[in-house]
């Protein structure tokens, strides 16, 4: 049997679940628009590297990119990644553009009333810090030091009252970049993903991240909301759950130079089918 036609069947048995037991509200229409089309339209971001963003020969790349091509690959089709911003992803999701966002979709109630943010996460991000090799192990050497930060951003709050550092915050993140390079203070306080990305550019030799992130706020993939609790929505939420259980993630955290990520590991850990009454 190929695999569109063991794709076709799962249709009709999702189909069938779907008309018994979901919303009214449930279109079931674009799992099969993909497959009609044979191409799947995918959000992802451009210029975050290693997430996703444009090669040397123009194609676009990264963790983003490879994963949008194991759901394509599942489902038989071809991949066409889409770039978005912050500014229209949720949009492009609901004119149609876009069948699916795998794309710094942090996962945040008000989201939720827009589009269908699949369970479980498949990535998490939090505040933590740069620093030059050496000069910071643990949270607490940031006390009552210089510690670079951008205007605006409430990690520096966290810095501020957690830690006792004493935040310069700067316009933009370039320019607190650069007071970092100089010695204006002792580290940066961002997001972990941004700084993972900054490192992993290899523009930052002898930085690192010393610390763990303070909090973890879960990316996850995201569907149009009306397909949420249908076949398109389940289908994904069966994705997200493979890249964990299959060690996905971790390959790619391995093959993109990305730290290991503790929220990863765990999650691959606990999300393991114990089929050990096989062995029987």
């Amino acid at each position: 049997m190929t695999k569109l036609a063991i794709i076709a069947g799962t249709i009709a048995v999702l189909a069938a679940s779907a008309s018994a037991s979901f919303s009214q509200d449930v279109q079931n229409d674009r799992f099969k628009e993909v497959l009609d089309r044979g191409t799947l339209r995918v959000g992802v971001q451009g210029a975050f590297k290693p997430w996703a963003f444009r090669a040397p020969d123009g194609s676009l790349q990264g963790i983003e990119v490879d994963l949008a091509q194991t759901v394509a690959d599942h489902m038989g089709v071809a991949l066409e990644p889409v770039v978005i911003t912050s500014a229209n992803r949720m949009e492009f999701l609901q004119q149609g553009k876009v069948d699916l966002l795998i794309g710094a979709m942090s996962d945040r109630p008000d989201r939720r009333k827009i589009v269908g943010i699949v369970e479980p996460a498949y990535w998490t991000s939090g505040p933590t810090l740069m620093a030059k090799e050496g000069v910071i192990s643990s949270w607490d050497d940031i006390k009552g030091k210089p510690v670079c930060g951008k205007q605006g951003v409430f990690y520096n709050k966290i810095a501020e009252t957690e830690f006792g550092a004493k935040v310069i915050a700067f316009a933009g993140n370039t320019e607190a970049k650069q007071a970092l390079r100089s010695g204006k203070c002792v580290a940066w306080v961002y997001d972990d993903t941004s700084i993972s990305a900054d490192l992993a550019s290899g523009e930052w030799e002898r930085y690192e991240m010393p610390v763990d992130t303070v909090f973890s706020n879960p990316w996850g993939a995201a569907v149009p909301l009306e397909e949420m609790d249908g076949i398109w929505g389940t289908f994904m939420a069966g994705m997200a759950y493979n890249w964990h259980k299959d060690g996905t993630l971790i390959e790619l955290e391995k093959k993109w130079n990305v730290k290991p990520s503790p929220w990863i590991q765990k999650m691959h850990d606990e999300l393991q089918y114990d089929d050990s009454y096989l062995e029987n």
